[in-house]
């Protein structure tokens, strides 16, 4: 007999316990739920005192800030100071083909002899252009020009740079052919090189000048600026500067490779230049237009030569460095569904906003 009371003693416990513990997970999961609904509460409620201390633009009420006509971005400038043979023409016919239906100017920075190092009195010239020339704003401006920076000279609203890289090899090549054969956006124009039938591979085993290692010498000087340093030729100064302003100073940088993905996260970022750039890429004939002529690849012996300088060293550097960059933005920008990349929606929302709107 004592025995069994003893098992039964333990039937009961065991079965207390597991009441308790199923009435325990029942609770959490009740205040789980309440949180939950406590917090859509509060989103709501946050959404409509932000609707009510939103500023009202006519009868419509408030505006979509994903239109290009959003008032706050009439000032809006953007620099494209473009690195030469990266897809910068393919990339700019998009922007010449949206400006009318967007509403904005587009202005291509011509430089005497391509010249991109501007003097000192151009560069006070041109920030006081594009920061009060208020009929060509919103303005998006391009050209072979290197960085300028705008603080510099005393200017409080800065505009929005970007740019696109390529492998530093890869558009050594596209430029030195480029020079000889031109391309098929302008096929009938004479170019600098042209009648020298000499390959790359030819240039290079010959010690050419126009395909020296020191010719590499372009993506970090562009980003570098307009100090001495950043022409001076291997500078690891240049180099350091050069990332600084990438990550500092540019709103976003691509690469050649994957221009298309650069073009999207461009028009979920700047709606009021670039509605429409993504579908404009995919369909448009002239963001497909210009290919240099006459390209042939560089033979393995050609590009392991090339790479033993330290001018390819850095520039390989940089270029790594902007793609892992954009590559990190691109994460937190895109998602992927069913095989295409299809921009984040806003993933922030304002709440206990106060004084409450009376």
């Amino acid at each position: 007999m004592g025995f069994l009371r003893v098992m039964m003693a333990t039937k009961f416990q065991l079965l207390a316990l597991l009441t308790f513990g199923v009435t325990m997970l029942f609770i959490e999961n009740q205040i789980q739920r309440l949180d939950e609904s406590r917090a859509k509460l509060e989103r709501a409620m946050a959404r409509h005192e932000l609707a009510a201390v939103e500023p009202r633009h006519g009868e419509e009420g408030t505006r979509d800030l994903s239109s290009p006509s959003a008032d706050d971005d009439d000032d809006a400038v953007v620099i494209y100071n473009r690195v030469p043979k990266t897809a910068s023409t393919s990339f700019t016919n998009i922007a010449y083909d949206l400006c009318a239906k967007n509403r904005f100017h587009v202005l291509h920075i011509n430089t005497t002899k391509n010249n991109p190092v501007m003097s000192l009195q151009d560069q006070v010239r041109f920030v006081r252009n594009v920061t009060s020339w208020r009929e060509m704003k919103p303005g998006f401006y391009h050209g072979h020009v290197a960085y300028i920076d705008f603080s510099k000279h005393g200017v409080k609203g800065q505009p929005f740079y970007i740019n696109v890289v390529r492998d530093p090899i890869e558009r050594l090549v596209s430029y030195y052919y480029f020079l000889r054969f031109g391309d098929d956006y302008r096929p009938g124009l004479r170019r600098r090189k042209q009648g020298d039938k000499k390959t790359f591979d030819e240039c290079v085993a010959s010690g050419g000048s126009d395909c020296a290692p020191e010719k590499l010498w372009l993506q970090i000087p562009f980003f570098c600026g307009h100090h001495s340093e950043c022409w001076n030729v291997g500078s690891r100064w240049a180099l350091e500067q050069a990332k600084y302003n990438l990550v500092e100073r540019y709103l976003l940088v691509g690469v050649t490779e994957e221009l298309e993905d650069f073009i999207m996260i461009l028009e979920a970022t700047l709606p009021r230049f670039f509605k429409g750039a993504s579908a404009l890429y995919k369909t448009g004939k002239k963001s497909h237009l210009r290919k240099t002529t006459e390209k042939k690849p560089p033979a393995k012996e050609t590009t392991a030569k090339l790479q033993q300088s330290k001018v390819w060293k850095l520039e390989k550097e940089f270029y790594e460095f902007a793609l892992e960059h954009f590559q990190f933005v691109r994460a937190h920008a895109v998602r992927e569904k069913d095989g295409e990349l299809l921009a984040l929606a806003q993933s922030f929302f304002y709440e206990k906003i106060y004084p409450k709107a009376s």
